[in-house]
């Protein structure tokens, strides 16, 4: 994949792993981030996806269980097109305390897939399915918040 270096010191997406899912993306600057608060990090990196195929900006799952460090609109989306630095919408849910990361920190993951452009077409009435209109909830049991005890 065309990787465009916008930082000279900024290492490469890389797999942690063989076989893992997701390269893990680097933050380019220091960053606080305040207790509930959000911060949009630059990465220092920008990529150029081939046609038919999606980027998907994904939390570290350490970063997550340890500090409360997820991404607000999880999982970001890159599309094929966009070649511009990649950036990431960091939150901190920790109500009490900063987090704190340093420039080359591995902050976030990237998933490249491949995606399947659909034709929509108006019609007068969908096509009859087994769980139909069910939505939130539907096909499970009973939500907490219902009232039922857990």
């Amino acid at each position: 994949m065309a990787v465009r270096l916008l930082d000279d010191n900024i290492e490469l997406p890389a797999y942690a792993q063989p076989g893992d899912a997701g390269a893990d993306l680097r933050t380019r600057v220091d960053v606080q981030i305040p207790p509930g608060e959000r911060l949009l990090v630059p990465t220092g990196v920008a990529i150029a996806l081939p046609a038919g195929y999606v980027g998907l900006i994904h939390p570290r799952s350490g970063l997550a269980a340890r500090h409360g460090l997820s991404i607000v609109n999880t999982p970001g989306t890159i599309d094929a097109g966009y070649r511009g630095e990649i950036q990431v919408a960091l939150l901190n849910t920790d109500l009490r305390h900063e987090i704190v990361l340093r420039r080359n920190d591995r902050i976030a993951q990237l998933v490249i897939q491949r995606v399947e452009q659909a034709t929509f077409t108006i019609v007068e009435a969908l096509p009859e399915s087994v769980r139909g209109a069910g939505g939130f909830g539907s096909t499970g049991g009973a939500h907490p918040l219902d009232g039922a005890d857990g």
